[in-house]
């Protein structure tokens, strides 16, 4: 009796989530975009609005559309959820094909009906748990060579390599390999330099990011809840940017209160270092904007307790006035539900000389919102160490003009050793690369 009851819950409730799409956001994302975004009233919903595209796939050789200037072509298809890159000193690419290992304790009806409309997307189905290295072909055209470089991995996300030394991240420890240059294949186990927190994973991706000099490593590590409701026990060095030492695996916290930090990167011009962020849901379609910020050694970013600075969240039990008095807003918004997953500053030549020196992001899109946001791949301009004006849309057409399908999702981004600017599409299986139009 207990599960037919449980079963007509969910027939009932499924219409009230998917009625939420009908909840229309007050602003645009780039209304909301840049270093002073508006922030308007919390909105609570007995069940949060929800709008999903379903899951097309990229048919009869389509591919996303790209700004003036550019080209886009596809190097790598048929992969399985990529979703991180990073390309060796010999021009060789790697990419970490993952996802979600699912062992996050899935205990209340709304997080049942909510995974069940989010499958639709094609965003939930498993990763391959490797990385595969590509090679660009001899005559330079075409899909590249692939090889699987290492496999058996444990939801894998962040690669840095160090000297000769390989570092991945995976979502419950760094590991350590060997690296020679030129080898197609790793064989030799992991070694594990330091754990990560990994109880529940509500946020499972682990960004990885090395010093200049290779003594530390950086971190970040995504919270284990939406706003604290699972306890804050689990929160335990979580929603935190970690800092690793090299030589012991001995780790601190170097900032902390940053929900999801999902991409970590060097400034080119300050070398300071700076994160992306994806901020928490359920209280409107505009609220919070996620964001790119520079990351302050020993600062507090405001999670779960306020957000955007010193906005108090009272679902955050039990309150902290203290810290959120200590709270700093981050530097830019992004807007809200984009759910920013790649950054990278682009330093190369090949694309016209309006995306030097900025930032790129993969925006993975929306799933709480009507309409849309997210899902392209945009640029930040930088001026003098900092960001300026609002996004641009570069890398845009992942669903369909109406929303209603998914051809794919933009994640990681990287420079590729000729100056292209490679996306990982988790969703449409495939890697692209954007050049300029004029080669």
């Amino acid at each position: 009796m207990d599960k037919l009851i449980a079963g007509s819950a969910l027939v009932v409730a499924i219409p009230v989530l998917l009625s939420g799409c009908h909840v229309q956001a007050e602003y645009t994302p780039s209304q909301q975009a840049g270093a002073n975004p508006s922030i308007p009233r919390a909105r609570n919903f007995f069940a949060p609005p929800m709008q999903v595209p379903k899951y097309a796939g990229w048919k009869n050789g389509a591919t996303p559309k790209v700004a003036d200037g550019l080209k886009i072509e596809k190097i790598a298809s048929g992969l399985v959820h990529p979703r991180q890159l990073y390309t060796l000193p010999n021009g060789d690419v790697l990419v970490a094909e993952s996802n979600s290992p699912n062992e996050e304790a899935v205990t209340t009806p709304k997080q049942v009906i909510a995974g069940m409309i989010e499958s639709r997307s094609g965003k939930k189905e498993k990763g391959a748990n490797r990385i595969t290295l590509l090679r660009k072909p001899a005559n330079g055209s075409g899909e590249w060579e692939r090889y699987v470089f290492i496999d058996h991995l444990h939801s894998p996300f962040g690669m840095q390599l160090v000297g000769d030394t390989l570092y991945v991240a995976d979502t419950d420890a760094i590991l350590k390999f060997p690296y020679k240059t030129g080898e197609t294949t790793i064989s030799e186990r992991g070694v594990e330099l330091a754990d990560l927190p990994d109880t529940i994973n509500h946020h499972w991706t682990k960004a990885l990011l090395a010093s200049r000099d290779g003594k530390k490593l950086y971190v970040g590590v995504g919270s284990n809840s939406n706003v604290g409701e699972n306890g804050l026990e689990v929160e335990y060095r979580r929603a935190d940017v970690l800092e690793v030492d090299t030589a012991t695996g001995a780790s601190r916290i170097y900032a902390a209160g940053i929900r999801n930090p999902t991409g970590l990167q060097w400034e080119p011009t300050t070398g300071r270092l700076w994160a992306i962020a994806n901020e928490r849901d359920e209280i409107g379609p505009d609220l919070v904007p996620d964001y790119l910020t520079s990351v302050k050694e020993n600062a507090f970013y405001g999670w779960p307790y306020s957000y955007y600075g010193q906005h108090v969240d009272p679902r955050a039990q039990p309150q902290r006035p203290d810290l959120v008095a200590k709270a700093i807003a981050p530097d830019f918004s992004l807007g809200s539900h984009v759910a920013a997953l790649g950054l990278t500053f682009y330093t190369g030549n090949n694309l016209p000389a309006q995306y030097r020196g900025g930032a790129f992001i993969g925006e993975h899109g929306s799933w709480d919102r009507s309409p849309l946001s997210g899902y392209v791949v945009s640029y930040v301009t930088f001026e003098n160490g900092k960001p300026v004006g609002a996004p641009k849309d570069v890398v845009t057409g992942f669903t369909s003009p109406d929303q209603k399908e998914l051809y794919g999702a933009p994640v990681g981004v990287a420079q590729d050793r000729d100056g292209g600017l490679l996306i990982a599409d988790d969703v449409g299986n495939t890697v692209w690369r954007v050049t300029g139009a004029g080669g």
